[in-house]
């Protein structure tokens, strides 16, 4: 179940029980029990029912306002990780990188040692090294580390991905 559901299965039980108190409390105003008089439980639940009244509406626009939030955040990555391929693609391209060393610097980007590429790519460890050399020195960076931070530089751009709109 997610937290999500949770929170408004929470909500909804809140929900319930302000529904019960208020029937209960518009019970005993209108048809008392005792000889038409209130009995300071009668005013405590009032006072309760209120708290919880108030309670479910800043519940309610907290959720609301936190499933906005997740939409808005949702979207950023979905647009970051189509960024992000089109940012390997542009610069895989501006490099004149070959279809093999593309998918080298790919696993070399997503953190993989030579031992894993060469097994996955099912070539000896010396040709990944060779090709990883290549995609360096056209990428004009000494390692993994600084491949990698040429493409967070491109991502972290104010333009790539737009800002939040202010009060999310």
């Amino acid at each position: 179940m997610s937290r999500t559901t949770i929170l408004w299965s929470l909500f909804a039980l809140q929900a319930a029980c302000c529904a019960y108190f208020l029937y209960d409390i518009t019970i005993d105003l209108f048809w008392p029990a005792a000889a038409g008089a209130l009995v300071e439980s009668d005013v405590i639940e009032g006072v309760v029912t209120l708290a919880l009244f108030l309670g479910l509406a800043f519940t309610g626009n907290e959720l609301r306002q936190v499933q906005t939030r997740q939409t808005a955040l949702e979207e950023q990555i979905r647009v970051a990780s189509g960024a992000f391929a089109e940012v390997l693609d542009a610069r895989f391209a501006e490099w004149k990188l070959t279809e093999a060393e593309r998918a080298v610097a790919v696993l070399a980007i997503k953190g993989y040692s030579v031992a894993e590429m060469a097994d996955l790519r099912d070539t000896r460890q010396g040709t990944i090294k060779a090709q990883c050399a290549a995609v360096y020195r056209k990428a004009d960076v000494s390692g993994r580390l600084q491949l990698l931070s040429l493409f967070l530089d491109d991502l972290m751009a104010d333009t790539l991905v737009p800002a939040m709109r202010s009060g999310s």
